[in-house]
């Protein structure tokens, strides 16, 4: 790693052509000129990582996250320039390219050190090392709604601080004035007292040569002037004109299309293949045999889709050919059941005596609710189809995608077709959704290796049907849960054993105070990939907890805010967000004949939800009359923004709850489209009301936590109205014409 310097850990300098880049230099060494080579313009100069600014005062910031539609880049941009003292109209954002140099240190300094202090003297070291471990882990994903609370807080606020110091020095320095004595606003730099007044971009030269503090002194919330504020978002203007550029607009010189077909079963391989009856096709340029899938390449999509439904492919045997969904959630009943006989299970949380409360209850005249809760696979489903456009020539790669981790799949790509990394160049760009699937690289993979193959560019598209029936999927779930409810309507033990085990951990715990808790999960493996699905594995236990709370709270003879707000007395700030939505949505108001009201309240990375949720059930269809959303993230840099995602994110719970459902038939999935796969539309969408809490604790996230409680809100909601307990998921199963027969409980 070399001689590590203070001075090298903190800073480096280039001053060229009236422009100045500044930012926190994370790594020892001088990497000033292969950073400026990277991300500066012809007026720009780059001193270190975040922004930059040009010799006509644009002020620049470099976003190392992805743009999908969830606003986190203009979220980012408005923290580096309210810190630095910028004017929001001469601020604009850039993605940080798929190198190295820029793999997010901050990003994993605030999942695992958070708001831990640190020496100040330490600090460069910290970041640098956070640096190395983010290279170490090719780190430059989206997701885990961590781009405001982990690079933001860490790295965006602290670049813009360091940057507003620097240029405040160096003007200090240039007027003989006390640096305290300048402000820094609307992009300008101004000492009252002196008349001075000067734009930022008249001190690049000076500053560039100012070592920038790692700890520099952060602005105080009463002291914002952007964040906070709902400022125009740069990127919209082009999605609406459409101009914006996806991956699936790339265009590339002597491109050609490409289709796809997967293997239906996971893990099968092409046994056989004639590929003699697409051959022929006219336009069709090759077929394209990878081991698990086959593709056609032609002059273009529809004459390749075409012709790959004239390829004859057998299929090898894989052992899994007779599961189907049936199979599985027998299997998961079978294993579930088995490990709590046996007691091999690990422990979530194992705090007080939960076998003693168990035998109190049933002593003492009490009672022990008991239910089994299920979830079925679901996809991602994405507007924009999984694609990519690749070329190989001459022993190098140049790919075009839109990613949630550009970094990542650059060395993967590098690694599938045995290259240097330095010889892949990733073109990344924005995305129709990514909800946690375009953080797995097999389309670009796919499609680097159809063009190697086929000797020329190819841009592959997968079909609507191949994108659902092979996605990498959130998880079919059971989940058994045990509650002791005393005689006077205590609740005394919790009890809650589940399998698949993901992210994050803490998940599958509940915020109540509950004394003796058992949380734990056992293994129940599937042949079906697995992938990381919007709020991860909160969006089954927020499902499972909250409803299952509803029946305990039924037991103990207590209304479920009310039982709620008793177990919440020692959380001020979870009663608050409980409080918010119950009084914003009339909590204990009358409703008519057929319709119920829902309650929920998750915490999930670093924010905290409650929702309530209205539905008329009627002619056995459920209709979701309105949602009232109360979030606390701590602090909203963008209320428009956070508004937007809690509303997406319950746009996309939604769906789920009410039609997501991937089946599994003769070891495949049966789903292929929106008419067997269908997504909540317009014309079915609640009115959607949401309420901010800025509560002044650590900031959280946004573009998840709006999905975990929709499910169990509306599910609560749905038994008010019909008597009828949802425990397995999507409500589209049930027949609310007539009382239906819950599952047989196996546990």
């Amino acid at each position: 790693m070399g001689k590590w310097t203070r001075r090298a850990l903190i800073t480096t300098g280039v001053v060229a052509g009236g422009g100045l880049a500044v930012g926190v230099f994370l790594r020892p060494g001088h990497r000033a000129p292969q950073l400026a080579e990277l991300v500066a313009g012809e007026d720009e100069q780059l001193i270190n990582v975040w922004v930059k600014v040009g010799a006509d005062n644009r002020i620049t910031a470099v976003v190392p996250h992805s743009e999908m539609g969830q606003g986190a880049q203009t979220a980012l941009a408005q923290m580096l320039a309210d810190e630095m003292g910028a004017g929001w109209n001469d601020v604009s954002f850039v993605e940080a390219p798929a190198e190295d140099a820029y793999a997010n240190w901050a990003m994993g300094k605030g999942y695992i050190l958070g708001d831990s202090k640190i020496p100040e003297a330490l600090v460069p070291t910290v970041d640098g090392l956070f640096l190395q471990v983010g290279k170490a882990m090719r780190l430059q994903i989206t997701g885990g709604s961590a781009s405001v609370r982990t690079t933001g807080v860490y790295g965006m606020r602290v670049a813009g601080a360091a940057a507003r110091e620097t240029l405040t020095q160096a003007a200090a320095d240039a007027w003989g004035v006390p640096a305290a004595e300048i402000v820094a606003e609307n992009s300008e730099l101004v000492h009252a007292a002196g008349k001075h007044r000067a734009k930022f971009a008249e001190f690049a030269e000076a500053a560039a040569a100012i070592s920038p503090s790692r700890s520099p002194k952060l602005k105080n919330p009463a002291d914002f002037k952007i964040m906070g504020t709902s400022v125009p978002r740069h990127d919209i203007p082009a999605k609406v004109d459409g101009t914006a550029p996806f991956a699936i607009d790339a265009q590339v010189d002597g491109m050609k299309y490409a289709a796809i077909l997967a293997a239906p079963v996971f893990g099968a391989e092409v046994a056989q293949l004639n590929s003699a009856g697409a051959e022929t096709q006219k336009g069709v340029h090759q077929v394209v045999n990878l081991g698990d899938a086959v593709a056609v390449v032609a002059d273009g999509y529809w004459v390749a889709s075409q012709a790959l439904r004239q390829v004859e492919v057998e299929w090898t045997n894989t052992g899994s050919e007779a599961v189907n969904s049936e199979a599985l959630y027998r299997q998961f009943d079978r294993d579930l059941q088995a490990a709590r006989q046996s007691g091999d299970s690990d422990d979530d949380v194992r705090v007080g005596d939960v076998g003693a409360a168990f035998a109190g209850a049933g002593e003492q005249g009490g009672q022990v609710v008991e239910a089994t809760y299920r979830v079925p696979f679901l996809a991602h489903a994405c507007m924009e189809p999984m694609n990519a456009t690749a070329r190989v020539a001459d022993g190098r790669c140049e790919v075009w995608v839109g990613t949630q981790n550009p970094l990542g799949f650059r060395h993967e790509v590098a690694e599938a077709l045995e290259l240097d990394t330095s010889a892949v160049t990733l073109h990344q760009h924005m995305m129709g959704g990514g909800f946690g699937r375009r953080a797995n690289a097999d389309v670009v993979i796919q499609a680097a290796r159809i063009a190697r193959q086929a000797g020329v560019p190819v841009k592959l598209i997968w079909s609507r049907e191949e994108d659902v029936r092979h996605d990498h999927y959130r998880p079919a779930v059971a989940s058994h849960f045990r509650a002791a409810v005393s005689a006077d309507g205590k609740v005394t033990a919790w009890d809650n054993l589940y399998h698949e085990k993901h992210e994050p951990a803490e998940a599958p715990k509940i915020p109540y105070a509950v004394a003796s808790q058992h949380i734990h999960y056992t293994d129940s493996p599937t042949h079906v990939p697995f992938g990381p699905w919007r709020s991860v594995d909160h969006s089954q236990h927020g499902f499972f907890t909250e409803a299952f709370f509803d029946e305990v709270a039924e037991a103990a003879g207590k209304d479920p805010y009310e039982l709620r707000r008793a177990l919440l007395a020692d959380k001020p700030r979870h009663l608050k967000v409980l409080d918010t939505a119950a009084e914003k949505a009339g909590w204990g108001q009358p409703l008519g004949e057929g319709r119920g009201r829902g309650i929920s309240l998750q915490e999930s990375f670093g924010s905290l939800v409650a929702q309530v949720v209205d539905v008329t059930v009627a002619n056995g269809r459920v209709k979701v009359d309105r949602v009232v959303c109360a979030v606390d993230a701590g602090f909203a840099v963008s209320p428009d923004g956070l508004t937007a995602q809690m509303e997406s994110g319950i746009i996309y719970g939604l769906s789920a709850a009410l039609y997501g459902d991937v089946q599994i038939k003769d070891g495949a999935v049966v789903q292929g489209n929106f008419h067997d796969y269908p997504v909540v539309r317009m014309n079915e969408a609640p009115l959607i009301e949401t309420h901010i809490i800025n509560s002044g604790e650590a900031w959280g996230g946004a573009g998840e936590p709006g999905t975990p409680g929709i499910a169990p809100a509306l599910a609560n909601a749905v038994y008010q109205a019909t008597g009828t307990r949802v425990r397995q998921l999507p409500l589209s199963n049930y027949d609310f014409s007539y009382k239906i027969e819950e599952p047989e409980e196996v546990i």
